[in-house]
């Protein structure tokens, strides 16, 4: 008997294919499908409906999500979603609810919630390599773009379009090769991004006049190839700045993470592998207002292509204040160690904490703009290192300050969240896996970050969404406006 799989609902009459009744041996499918097959029509080949593809669910989904968008403004557009004070206006916006974004939502109390399901349930439920541990962002994609998980069959097929899509033109190789190695990664990722515009499918298309609502087939397709090229683009970067400049061939049958990892070096170390599995799919998506997000959207709303979008993003993301926080968190710990020793005891470590409090400093990897307990993506990473690097000196720092920042600040009662963010535990991971170029890690970051804002960006095209323009006043006009009231 003959098992084959299907994905589709699809019915086949096998008797009019074979042009004769068919008995004897059957084919069994899923949902109790059962097709006879005769003993004479040996020659007959039968095939199970294959996976659908990520474009084709995209295309099938648009008009159940424009249906849907139209009947929330039918029934809700009138409605108030919230006020703004004076207070957000002067507070960076914080708050201010005006922003559409599907793939993810922060909620203060939980975390972030990839189309509702948690870090957790992510990385129980999305698909693995074999023997594998940690989710493969190949999947998490499929989830941001459709909100639906996707099979192992469809990640694999992810996989090997992405690997096939890698290459880079050779004036961007040559670009990236002339950038001098004291030029930050992050500004080479950010040329390297802007050159690859120059293949934009999405702009070409533009320029002879596409109808708008095949805009967003364009955008797919730069969105899908961005991604493809990066672990090449990233890797030369690496390579050039802190190696021989050397950049290994991508391996067709791997996954994303698999041909990350061996572009930078570090393939042959399995648990790195799948460190960058986790990293990357937690590190894709944190809601539409962060910097790096709302950046892309904003300049993507310009009908600006992906390319350009993206490298803007990226320029947002290695702000001090959003991706390049990582490294500061590892390059304040190490100064700790060398400062107070590898085993430092508790107290010795919270001296060291009020210290640096006490000179107007900050404690990096703590606190965030809207949640209120743990980070999620901080708690994945806490239980990868115990898992794979319990004993290693650095992450038991870590795990002490873990212990003792949060009730530090929450002492000084002038910070409404002291627990850790994401920031305060990656750093330390790369560290130990022999990753140890701090002004590398935004790079990775930026990688992940890709997913989640491309993601969106398709969904901006094929949803016909507006260029952004919010109104702002002048700080005479905000007096004015309340004073003359009087």
């Amino acid at each position: 008997m003959t098992f084959l799989r299907t994905y589709s609902r699809a019915a086949f009459s096998l008797s009019k294919i074979a042009k004769k009744p068919l008995s004897s041996h059957q084919v069994i499918l899923p949902k109790q499908q059962v097709f006879s097959v005769t003993n004479t029509t040996r020659n007959l080949r039968f095939y199970a409906a294959r996976p659908k593809k990520l474009k084709e669910r995209i295309e099938e989904l648009i008009p159940e999500r424009l249906e849907e968008i139209k009947y929330i403004k039918k029934e809700h557009g009138p409605k108030s979603m919230g006020s703004t004070t004076v207070d957000m206006v002067y507070g960076g916006m914080r708050g201010i609810k005006g922003l559409v974004w599907e793939g993810s939502v922060l909620d203060p109390e939980e975390g972030i919630k990839f189309r509702d399901l948690s870090i957790e349930e992510c990385r129980e439920k999305l698909p693995k390599v074999e023997n594998g541990s940690e989710p493969l962002p190949e999947g998490l994609f499929w989830l941001l773009v459709t909100g639906e998980i996707p099979t192992k069959e469809q990640v694999s097929a992810l996989s090997a379009e992405w690997a096939a899509r890698s290459a880079i033109p050779s004036f961007v190789e040559e670009l990236i090769d002339r950038c001098p190695n004291t030029l930050h990664p992050m500004s080479q990722f950010s040329i390297a991004v802007t050159a690859l515009q120059h293949e934009s499918s999405f702009a070409k298309e533009y320029q002879k006049g596409v109808d708008k609502k095949d805009y967003w087939h364009y955008v797919y397709e730069d969105a899908m190839d961005l991604i493809s090229k990066l672990p090449n683009v990233v890797g030369r970067i690496y390579r050039n700045v802190y190696k021989d400049g050397k950049v290994p061939a991508i391996d067709a049958g791997k996954d994303y993470s698999y041909n990350l990892a061996k572009v930078l070096g570090f393939e042959s170390n399995e648990n790195f592998v799948e460190l960058l599995r986790l990293y990357l799919t937690i590190h894709s998506d944190h809601e539409g207002g962060n910097v790096s997000a709302h950046t892309m959207k904003l300049v993507g709303s310009a009908l600006s292509d992906p390319y350009l979008a993206f490298s803007a993003a990226l320029n947002g993301l290695a702000g001090p204040l959003h991706g390049l926080a990582n490294q500061e968190v590892v390059r304040w710990i190490i100064k700790m160690k060398d400062t107070i020793g590898e085993s430092p005891n508790d107290e010795t470590v919270r001296e060291y904490v009020q210290n640096t409090l006490k000179q107007g400093k900050v404690i990096p990897g703590y606190g965030h703009a809207v949640l209120r307990k743990t980070d999620p993506r901080y708690t994945a990473q806490r239980d990868f290192a115990l898992k794979h690097l319990p004993d290693y000196p650095l992450f038991k720092i870590v795990s002490q300050l873990y212990n003792i920042v949060p009730d530090v600040l929450s002492k000084q009662g002038k910070i409404s969240n002291p627990w850790p963010n994401v920031d305060a535990h990656s750093g330390t991971l790369l560290q130990y896996y022999g990753l140890v170029e701090q002004n590398y890690y935004t790079v990775l970051f930026g990688v992940s970050r890709a997913l989640g804002v491309l993601a969106q960006l398709i969904w901006d095209r094929a949803l016909g969404f507006p260029i952004e323009r919010p109104k702002s006043y002048s700080t005479k006009m905000i007096r004015k406006m309340f004073e003359e009231k009087k």
